[in-house]
């Protein structure tokens, strides 16, 4: 279910454009459910975007709250954000910040199989560094994987005001 979003002519639609901000932003907020409290957590991830569908990976300590609040509870939410740069105005409403982000529900899961961990690895450091890396069983068997399947999301996008573009061009 695509709830969409509020200020309409600030999504961003456009699979490449999306892509973009994937690969700009590095640190996702991972949104768990404790109980009845919400826990968010940094990470660094990894995305794959085949045919439309997003997936992220990341990764973690085999114990831990992230990771007996995904085996109780896999339904998580997320955001990311890059290009945030924060701008004045002549009056109160019109300072603000100019940004990029993505934001989505999924469903995360602790991954078990030693190849499909050397995979989503290898997904997580191209993303992060755009190098290819080879992983051993023993280098995975020491860390989770996590694979979220993203069900929905959106992508925004708030430019500079056009005077401070000239500004800052």
């Amino acid at each position: 279910m695509n709830r969409g979003i509020t200020r309409r002519e600030r999504e961003v639609t456009d699979r490449n454009e999306i892509i973009e901000i994937l690969d700009k932003c590095k640190i996702v907020h991972l949104g768990l459910i404790d109980e009845d409290m919400p826990y968010v957590v940094p990470m660094n991830y990894g995305y794959t975007m085949e045919e439309g569908q997003l997936t992220l990976y990341m990764h973690g300590a085999t114990k831990g709250r992230k990771t007996d609040l995904i085996r109780t509870n896999p339904n998580v939410f997320f955001e990311m954000e890059c290009d945030v740069t924060p701008f004045d105005g002549k009056a109160a409403c019109q300072y603000g910040t100019s940004y990029q982000s993505i934001m989505g529900e999924g469903r995360a899961e602790i991954l078990d199989d030693v190849e499909e961990k050397k995979k989503a690895l290898s997904i997580f450091m191209k993303s992060q560094t755009s190098r290819d890396f080879e992983f051993q069983d023993k280098m995975v068997s020491v860390v989770n994987v996590i694979k979220i399947q993203v069900s929905d999301y959106t992508a925004k996008r708030r430019p500079l005001p056009p005077a401070m573009q000239e500004i800052t061009q």
